[in-house]
């Protein structure tokens, strides 16, 4: 890759929050940076942050990403992180003001979606502003992709 070529659009992912699009409907996505300490970008870097169970939520005009485990860098020192502390997230106020209306409406949430660089090197979050799926919309989705995978597969074997 020459020296002025960028990644594409939304960078290298670090971590990816699998569970989300299984157990949500993504409506919206947001890009937001993350205050991160010292060595958490380190460790970060190393791909052993963990999404799983992580949340946003508006907070006295903040918004705080909770529950992301980014544990301990190996070769830090007595000044490593705390794994489960909570991170601001670093959005423009009117942002953060819309998607706390979006938060208080019934049934919706704001989750992390993933975890990557971007084209400066910096980390950051995608948010999805969700809305929780039931049993019945979770089975439907499983239908539908397995009838993608059908007609491909049918797709396939008549093309050649």
């Amino acid at each position: 890759m020459g020296q002025d070529a960028k990644p594409a659009r939304g960078g290298r992912n670090l971590t990816v929050n699998r569970k989300a699009s299984h157990d949500y409907a993504i409506l919206e996505k947001i890009e937001a940076g993350i205050e991160l300490q010292g060595t958490e970008v380190k460790s970060i870097r190393n791909g052993d942050a963990g999404l799983a169970g992580a949340y946003a939520k508006v907070e006295n005009g903040q918004l705080l990403l909770q529950q992301v485990s980014i544990p301990p860098y190996v070769f830090g020192n007595r000044f490593n992180h705390d794994t489960l502390r909570t991170r601001r997230l670093l959005l423009h106020r009117r942002e953060i003001r819309r998607l706390q209306a979006l938060q208080e409406q019934k049934g919706m949430t704001l989750v992390p979606l993933r975890l990557y660089l971007n084209g400066r090197g910096l980390v950051k979050v995608e948010l999805g502003v969700c809305r929780g799926k039931t049993q019945g919309d979770q089975r439907e989705t499983i239908r539908r992709r397995e009838a993608d995978r059908e007609a491909s597969r049918a797709i396939a074997v008549h093309g050649q």
